[in-house]
């Protein structure tokens, strides 16, 4: 494909305004999954998220996650067993690991989940200038970025380089993080997390670029 010819798939104002429309229809709540899944071949820069998010608000529409919205009276304790069981950090098949990448995989699983209770209060801290609830709140994440990375392996970009990519949209995702909107930070993460990997593998994978609306769909 010729320089200059790459595609990117803005937002979709139609999109966003069905999303408004429901949102408002269900007394003004929208499910944080629905979102994502109406979001997901759409390529959004952080400032558009940040604007989408902010549209939200004005609209009178709150983004929940899902499992708050379902009424879960066990939200300190079943989310997290369940999303403990969920994250897998084993090799994916045929990926080859030396050794520093399989201590890094060793070291972060061993490192505690939060409880949404104690992310709530971990983000406190950080509006405090707190760095060490910062880097706590990045640190206990990074199993997640993991279990996302493995998806995308066999699509041109090395395990660990999808790794390192999805650390920074972890660390994206710490700064924009508000706990006053009411979802869970590993629900919040995850889109942050799975666009910055799918960026890089339209920007870096291959030489024929692929726009990044379609490294879903691959």
């Amino acid at each position: 494909m010729p320089e200059g010819t790459e595609q990117k798939k803005a937002p979709s104002t139609d999109i966003i305004e069905r999303l408004l429309a429901k949102g408002k229809k269900n007394g003004g709540s929208l499910l944080f999954g629905e979102l994502i899944d109406a979001l997901q071949k759409q390529d959004m820069s952080p400032d558009e998220m940040d604007d989408m998010y902010q549209r939200f608000s004005d609209e009178g529409v709150e983004i929940v996650d899902d499992v708050a919205a379902a009424g879960d009276a066990a939200d300190d304790d079943g989310p997290d067993k369940e999303e403990e069981v969920e994250i897998d950090l084993s090799v994916p098949e045929g990926i080859s690991l030396d050794d520093p990448v399989r201590m890094y995989l060793k070291e972060i699983g061993h490192v505690p989940l939060l409880t949404a209770e104690e992310e709530v209060a971990l983000a406190q801290r950080m509006e405090a200038g707190d760095e060490e609830a910062r880097h706590r709140l990045e640190e206990a994440n990074l199993r997640l970025v993991v279990s996302i990375a493995k998806r995308y392996v066999g699509r041109g970009m090395l395990f660990l380089d999808l790794i390192q990519e999805g650390n920074l949209g972890l660390l994206k995702a710490v700064e924009k993080f508000d706990y006053s909107k009411g979802y869970k930070f590993s629900t919040y993460a995850t889109w942050w997390i799975r666009q910055a990997i799918t960026r890089a593998i339209a920007d870096q994978a291959r030489t024929i670029r692929i726009p990044v609306h379609m490294v879903e769909t691959i």
